[in-house]
């Protein structure tokens, strides 16, 4: 397919704004073109990027503490009592309020590092570090590369294929990344140990929308797991649940 007929279309295609007929077949070029595969990654980058930006403000101890004072401040005409349980009301929602926000904050980092991750290995030459459709091939393969035992699931009589994995790093910790094949999309599976950032990403029961992909998290035994995929909602679901019940 020729690139000229697609390079107007790069913007588009990383809003999630092309017709689902010209989103499959940019999916289908892509696969077989590296230098739109790499423009393609360094755009999602860089809308990552931008809208991270946006969110990393975060008000400070001394900051969040003068604006509390201030709300006091405005309701000393009121008697003491009320006065004192509405500046207390309020102090409680702030810190909550903020706590929320810095907990959704981390995780939607955290979850764009991942995107950003997943995205990198379907354009690369060399997606996997160990090239194998055998569970018995990969799982030993991780040993002694990430501190704990990666559970592979059972796809016997499924539309699943295992592709491979590698090891990947979050957080600046190993973890590892199981890459699962359906029609003609990959699936990432990152599979590492829980920690209060990976928490950040909180618990899903079934997949949801996150930068333009379909994910599902959860954690199991201090295990943290992430799919993440362009295949629909329903076969993110399928295989999480068989990682579950191997799990």
């Amino acid at each position: 397919m020729n690139c000229e007929m697609w390079q107007d279309k790069l913007d588009a295609f990383v809003d999630l704004e092309l017709p689902s007929a010209e989103q499959r077949d940019f999916e289908a070029h892509l696969r077989g073109c590296q230098a739109c595969s790499a423009e393609a990654l360094a755009r999602q980058r860089l809308k990552s990027q931008t809208r991270l930006a946006g969110q990393r403000f975060a008000p400070s101890a001394e900051f969040e503490k003068r604006m509390q004072g201030r709300t006091a401040e405005k309701r000393v005409r009121w008697n003491w009592f009320p006065a004192l349980a509405s500046a207390a009301t309020v102090a409680v929602l702030v810190v909550a309020v903020f706590a929320l926000w810095k907990q959704r904050s981390a995780g939607q980092e955290l979850a764009s590092q991942l995107v950003d991750q997943h995205v990198a290995t379907m354009a690369s030459v060399n997606p996997v570090d160990v090239l194998s459709n055998d569970s018995h091939n990969v799982k030993p393969w991780f040993q002694g590369k990430v501190p704990f035992s990666v559970e592979m699931p059972n796809l016997e009589g499924s539309q699943f294929t295992l592709v491979g994995g590698k090891v990947s790093y979050v957080q600046q910790n190993p973890a590892a990344q199981l890459i699962f094949a359906v029609r003609q999309h990959r699936i990432s599976v990152f599979v590492m140990r829980e920690t209060r950032e990976t928490a950040a990403l909180g618990e899903q029961n079934t997949p949801s929308r996150r930068l333009g992909f379909n994910t599902q998290s959860w954690t199991e035994d201090g295990i943290r797991y992430f799919a993440i995929s362009d295949v629909n909602p329903q076969d993110i679901q399928q295989l999480c649940e068989r990682l579950k019940r191997q799990g």
